[in-house]
């Protein structure tokens, strides 16, 4: 087993259960760490695939670096519109419908 091999199984896992998280849980902040734990596993996917024959291909991993930045921004930008919601109504959780 490769060490690519583990990256990309280990990402994978931690996808997994980022998408478990963020489908499951109500809570908005647990649900952002759900988002970025995905976000996760999706970079060590992406790094795992990247090496091939002991060789790193340099696109993946500068890719990686971008999307770590984007993350960084869209999780405070989340944070911020949970903030904002939580003065107005006073809850970390989003209202249910009205149909159920």
């Amino acid at each position: 087993m490769t060490t690519g091999l583990v990256f990309a199984l280990t990402g994978a896992a931690l996808f997994a259960m980022g998408v478990a998280g963020v489908v499951l849980i109500n809570h908005l902040l647990r649900r952002i760490l759900a988002f970025n734990l995905m976000g996760s596993g999706a970079y060590l996917v992406l790094v795992g695939l990247a090496q091939r024959l002991d060789v790193v291909d340099p696109v993946p991993q500068a890719m990686v670096l971008t999307g770590i930045v984007v993350a960084v921004a869209a999780t405070a930008l989340a944070l911020a519109l949970v903030r904002k919601l939580h003065a107005l109504n006073g809850q970390l959780e989003l209202p249910g419908d009205a149909d159920a």
